[in-house]
């Protein structure tokens, strides 16, 4: 099934759904862990991911085979949003508001860690090892099946001596609260150190230098 570009998926009308890295992320708040099964029950199944707490219910759509053309025509298939996944996001929402719970899209989040390197082929395989437990590494994202640990993507650098930093985190937040959470770090003692492909990313330093990217779904 085709990916649905981010400003398709802006354009839908999911009030409840926020696009993070690279799926659609909702909570709803259930009040109970009771009600949040009940809520889980009656969602069935389809979704990527589901997490049920005693406040609140937080669900993932994202689908494996979404197939992406590149501008040369050339068909690519990755994990991202597909019409399947905007489809079953409504369904959801009208589960939820048949059951009286809201929902809180502004609080969903997603961490990434993101690794310098001049070749990701080289140090993938020991990182997939320790941090998935895979025998093989294809060349691309180490992701977590089962979610348990953040996804780690390499970016690609010159070669350096260190000592220089290498890992840096990569917050994914909705894109209506990227400011306030931007202007919080800085408010903390951080500041800017680079904002020109604002909104997609912002990059915070700490008062040691050390950084974080902002990411938004916009202008990517």
């Amino acid at each position: 099934m085709d990916a649905v570009m981010t400003e398709a998926i802006l354009d839908a009308g999911l009030d409840d759904w926020r696009k993070l890295a690279q799926g659609l992320h909702g909570r709803f708040l259930t009040g109970s862990f009771a009600d949040g099964l009940r809520f889980v029950e009656a969602v069935g199944e389809g979704c990527a991911e589901m997490r049920l707490t005693g406040a609140f219910v937080e669900v993932k759509l994202v689908s494996d085979d979404a197939v992406y053309r590149d501008d040369d025509g050339d068909e690519h298939v990755l994990s991202w949003v597909t019409q399947r996944d905007l489809d079953l996001a409504r369904r959801i929402s009208s589960i939820a508001a048949s059951m009286g719970f809201t929902a809180d899209p502004t609080a969903v989040r997603q961490l990434e860690l993101a690794l310098d390197t001049v070749d990701a082929a080289v140090i993938g395989p020991f990182w997939a090892a320790v941090l998935t437990g895979s025998t093989t590494y294809d060349g691309g994202d180490v992701v977590d099946p089962t979610g348990r640990v953040p996804n780690l993507w390499f970016q690609g650098t010159e070669s350096h001596e260190t000592p220089r930093q290498r890992f840096h985190l990569d917050l994914w937040v909705p894109h209506d609260v990227a400011d306030d959470r931007i202007a919080a770090g800085v408010a903390a003692g951080g500041r800017i150190t680079y904002d020109q492909e604002a909104p997609a990313f912002t990059v915070l330093a700490d008062p040691d230098g050390n950084k974080v990217c902002i990411c938004t779904c916009l202008d990517r």
